[in-house]
């Protein structure tokens, strides 16, 4: 599925597809953890559909440490 989200540190709208399914989508939005409905994602691809945030805006704007 193709996820398009605006990143609230530069305003970019970024896309990304990921390995994940409407029904998953919902559970969420519902309000299941994100980490039970998505275990297949990495971290970074959570957080980016939690906030729009790339891992490579994340490390350029707070650093890879």
């Amino acid at each position: 599925m193709r996820i398009t989200k605006t990143s609230p540190f530069s305003g970019k709208v970024n896309t990304m597809e990921l390995p994940i399914t409407l029904q998953q989508i919902k559970r969420w939005e519902r309000g299941e953890c994100i980490q039970n409905v998505f275990p297949e994602l990495t971290p970074g691809q959570r957080e980016f559909i939690l906030t729009g945030i790339t891992d490579e805006e994340w490390a350029e704007h707070i650093g890879d440490d």
